[in-house]
């Protein structure tokens, strides 16, 4: 199987059977990400444990690209500690984000299929779609338990 079709794959499967699809309880900080470019909206609930981030889920609409970034995240981000979790952003940020003739360069291995969307940097459109619940994952990580932010996706 090539690049290409995995990734539609991979995007498709997400997008359409989101993993972690669900609200968590007042427990959790609660951040609204908007992008209003493309009327994307992600709903991210997050309970940080002591020492990790203990459970993510999501809810909102939007293009295939920013629900399955979503569904892959909460997959990746859910029982690692906060430096890890931070360490992943940075990770899923640079690749995306970066220069558009390194995307045939191998991604960390860290991010598995979240090194899918390296296509994306061609289009910063959909970098922007890409990165809504990462920076809403972002706000989370600076908030109290129980508050409720919003974040815009405007970068």
């Amino acid at each position: 199987m090539n690049f290409d079709e995995l990734y539609q794959q991979v995007i498709l499967d997400h997008s359409k059977r989101p993993r972690n699809f669900g609200e968590l309880g007042d427990e959790a900080v609660h951040v609204h990400g908007d992008n209003p470019s493309c009327g994307d909206e992600i709903h991210l609930h997050v309970k940080f444990g002591p020492d990790a981030v203990e459970d993510l889920k999501f809810t909102g609409h939007g293009c295939a690209i920013s629900q399955a970034s979503a569904s892959l995240m909460t997959l990746k981000l859910k029982g690692k500690s906060r430096a890890e979790a931070e360490a992943l952003l940075e990770q899923f940020r640079a690749r995306v984000t970066g220069p558009a003739d390194e995307t045939e360069q191998p991604g960390p291995k860290e991010l598995g299929d979240l090194n899918l969307f390296v296509g994306v940097r061609k289009f910063p459109q959909r970098v922007k779609c890409a990165m809504l619940a990462w920076r809403a994952f972002e706000q989370a990580l600076g908030e109290e338990p129980g508050a409720t932010v919003t974040t815009e996706e405007g970068e």
